[in-house]
């Protein structure tokens, strides 16, 4: 668990990225070097809660999947119809030429008066897919960082990343999309009127199988019960689930692993699906349900799912958003 805090990353240079692409593509070579890379080994805190005093329930927390986060500013106003207090981020850019080289996270905590904890998941050594690389506005990136993040209307106790178990695929395997590091989870306690609880934004490896995730999960489980014994806790985000299993979300064995530790599953009606074809990802007929909430120790009201779409019918990404009303502590 990683709780070394910065306010800003340490941002590699154009050669340490190109002696990085001719690394040897195997999880030995991968482990050694990410080993001494202080942006996969640190947590970036910053913004400004725009509360002084703790939560008071009910309040509305949210999981979203942004998808690089090409529209900040829109996707700020999207979160900010829903009176959030509580915000659960992944695949957050921070200079990428793909999404203008900003820091996607930072600008939406600061138009949403929020804190935020933001980790580097990947650095990616080039500009992403062919229809990402469309949108860059520049030949490289500033920083190449992709990550998770959690942001709040109230200060962040303890934050940290916690990097997930993985056979780090996105390094060690072909593809358009070379990335440093391996899927992560972002938390921080929140102070509430009632006592103190426990936030988690997770995302969970897409490229892989239901027991890769269950594993993911169980050793994720294990690393916050013995750090935060006890704390109510609530875990958002996009768990793949269905991913090489034919899409079928019930194929998934972590949900049967979290129940055994008493967490119970929120993600909407179970017929309505979380996504949707977007600017990046173009395919019409793949409909999936990837994002949910997983909840102890929390009493959770009404779980919706909240269309990614702008004013102008544009999608904002390829996830839409969960929404749950925390009601109090069981």
């Amino acid at each position: 668990m990683i709780t070394d805090l910065v306010a800003e990353l340490a941002v590699p240079s154009a050669l340490e990225i190109e002696r990085w692409k001719s690394l040897e593509r195997t999880i030995v070579a991968h482990e050694a070097e990410a080993a001494g890379i202080s942006a996969l080994n640190t947590l970036e805190l910053g913004g400004r809660p725009g509360r002084s005093g703790p939560l008071a329930f009910p309040f509305t927390a949210i999981a979203w999947n942004l998808e690089r986060c090409l529209f900040p500013e829109l996707s700020a106003d999207h979160l900010a119809a829903t009176g959030a207090s509580l915000v659960l981020l992944s695949e957050m850019d921070n200079g990428m030429a793909r999404t203008g080289q900003r820091h996607t996270t930072a600008r939406l905590a600061s138009m949403l008066s929020m804190a935020y904890a933001y980790g580097v998941e990947f650095i990616e050594l080039g500009l992403g897919s062919e229809i990402e690389a469309s949108f860059a506005t520049d030949p490289h990136n500033a920083r190449g960082f992709h990550g998770n993040a959690l942001a709040a209307s109230v200060t962040l106790a303890r934050p940290f990343l916690l990097r997930l178990w993985g056979e780090r695929p996105w390094f060690t395997r072909e593809g358009d999309q070379p990335r440093l590091g391996d899927r992560c989870a972002i938390g921080a306690v929140i102070a509430t009127e009632t006592g103190p609880m426990l936030a988690v934004s997770v995302h969970l490896e897409s490229a892989t199988t239901a027991a890769y995730r269950e594993r993911q999960v169980t050793e994720m489980l294990d690393a916050l019960d013995a750090a935060f014994p006890g704390i109510p806790t609530l875990i958002g985000g996009d768990l793949n689930t269905g991913n090489h299993a034919g899409g079928d979300f019930e194929a998934e064995g972590l949900f049967r692993v979290a129940a055994g530790r008493g967490y119970e599953r929120h993600g909407g009606p179970l017929d309505v699906m979380t996504t949707r074809p977007s600017l990046i990802t173009r395919w019409p007929d793949r409909a999936m349900k990837l994002d949910w909430f997983l909840a102890r120790g929390l009493v959770i009201g009404e779980t919706t799912i909240v269309p990614s779409l702008d004013t102008s019918g544009r999608p904002l990404s390829d996830h839409d958003m969960i929404v749950c009303r925390i009601d109090g502590f069981a």
